[in-house]
């Protein structure tokens, strides 16, 4: 999908569309450690909601 609305601006708009693909990889990389907190904070959230459902499972 991505590729396929790269190709549209690319004929919309060349100089954008050339842009976009010689920055999309720094991009990709400032975005990267925000990817990872993503995950840990998932996590995080996961392990509380399993401790506070650990009543209900042992009761049920």
């Amino acid at each position: 999908m991505k590729l396929l609305l790269w190709f549209i601006l690319l004929v919309i708009c060349w100089p954008l569309a050339l842009a976009i693909l010689l920055f999309y990889p720094i991009i990709w990389l400032v975005l990267l450690p925000f990817r990872i907190l993503g995950f840990a904070v998932e996590g995080v959230f996961a392990f509380i909601r399993a401790l506070f459902m650990l009543p209900a499972r042992v009761l049920s």
